[in-house]
């Protein structure tokens, strides 16, 4: 027989964007599961980079002194690599975002980087820790309807489990295709960007810089993260992934990963000295392609956060903001709601609008920047611009949403 449980809200994916809405939800005195379908700690293709906008959100999840006692060190320069160049400018301080009356978030300033293998662990803690039911390692396989319940049925192994709740959060990402409704087709097009990242220790890159990495095909950036790591990531178009696997210099059973470390390496020469002494902490990832662009928020009573919601070109580096703040958001509409689905309804409608006032934004302006990125022989002219007028990479910083403070707190 079919073990079947009730709660006020089941969330499907345990990232920052999930984690965040059953922290807030679970708080607020609802019964909250979460099913996620990947053990812990886990590597994540992701830059890792967060805005210090984000600190007084992490300190009301009750992460905030972890996070700080993790995280690499305050990024304060924002950087251009790509081929010969390399341009640094300041990064643009976020405003101390903190609620009224309370103390100011030390050090709110600038943003820092930490590991998806630690920042995931810390926040899913917290979540267990507020009372949390967590389903893991679990796959949500589907979803039916049962009058204003929603009936998810998942699977661990060969045992398989029913969750009903009134209220479904889709937080599982964007790349990953399956039968949620939620969740995105896969397809293969030649103009696919795919994701790939790497840690190494010993970088040479100066500890409070960030660079944008433009090289022919995709962009990437880097990052010092914690305990002396360094994140490297990227997107490459499919086809030029394929031409690079089949150059008649490397071998024909070039990885994929090689392909893009080799690429990198030969691109910019500020990647080549960074990494010139250092060494490999973990293979490659790769992940994808990316889906850009704004989704629907709400759809009968499923709500999505993250990726899910909507994504930006990961070339501003707003992916893990954006995650943990749509997931507080949608948290705070739905448990003011009132319980039935006239309420839940109004509260979606709110967390859209909400959502696209907070994000559009910086959307559209990563849209803007990797179009230009991703054109043929742009990188020269990106080059010369920033050459001639490297602020363009401090107001690059501040249309991306770095010192945009969180809606709630003031």
């Amino acid at each position: 027989m079919t073990r079947l449980s009730t709660h006020d809200a089941i969330i499907i994916g345990a990232g920052p964007a999930g984690t965040s809405a059953a922290l807030t939800l679970a708080r607020r005195g609802w019964a909250v599961a979460i099913v996620e379908k990947s053990v812990f700690p886990r590597r994540k293709v992701c830059g890792e980079y967060m805005s210090a906008s984000n600190l007084a959100l992490l300190d009301q999840l009750e992460i905030g002194d972890a996070w700080r006692a993790n995280a690499g060190p305050e990024i304060r320069r924002v950087g251009f690599f790509s081929g010969d160049a390399s341009v640094e400018a300041p990064m643009p301080r976020a405003k101390d975002g903190r609620r009224a009356n309370d103390e100011p978030s030390a050090n709110p300033g600038f943003g820092r980087a930490l590991g998806r293998d630690i920042l995931d662990c810390l926040l899913l803690q917290a979540a267990r820790s507020a009372g949390v039911e967590i389903f893991q390692p679990c796959r949500a396989v589907a979803i039916d309807r049962d009058g204003e319940m929603q009936m998810v049925r998942i699977q661990a192994g060969s045992e398989t489990r029913v969750l009903r709740a009134p209220v479904i959060v889709a937080a599982h990402g964007s790349w990953e295709p399956g039968p949620l409704p939620s969740q995105l087709g896969k397809t293969n097009r030649p103009s696919d960007l795919l994701g790939f990242k790497a840690h190494f220790t010993g970088s040479s890159l100066a500890p409070d810089l960030m660079p944008l990495l433009v090289f022919p095909g995709g962009y990437g950036g880097m990052v010092s993260a914690d305990h002396g790591r360094l994140s490297i990531s990227c997107c490459i178009r499919r086809d030029m992934l394929a031409r690079l696997r089949k150059h008649p210099k490397h071998q024909s059973h070039l990885s994929a990963a090689d392909a893009v470390s080799r690429h990198l390496m030969e691109s910019c020469r500020g990647v080549r000295d960074a990494l010139e002494s250092a060494h490999p902490d973990g293979s490659w990832l790769a992940a994808g392609p990316i889906r850009p662009g704004i989704r629907s928020c709400y759809e009968r009573d499923i709500f999505r956060v993250g990726n899910a919601a909507g994504e930006s070109h990961p070339v501003v580096a707003e992916g893990i903001s954006m995650a943990l703040q749509s997931g507080w958001l949608l948290a705070c509409e739905l448990a003011c709601a009132p319980d039935r689905a006239a309420g839940r309804e109004a509260a979606g409608r709110r967390y859209e609008a909400a959502w696209k006032k907070l994000f559009s934004t910086r959307v559209y302006a990563a849209a803007a920047i990797a179009g230009i990125a991703l054109r043929p022989g742009s990188a020269t002219l990106m080059a010369a611009i920033i050459r001639h007028f490297p602020q363009t990479l401090t107001l690059g910083a501040q249309l991306s949403g770095k010192t945009k403070p969180v809606p709630g707190f003031v």
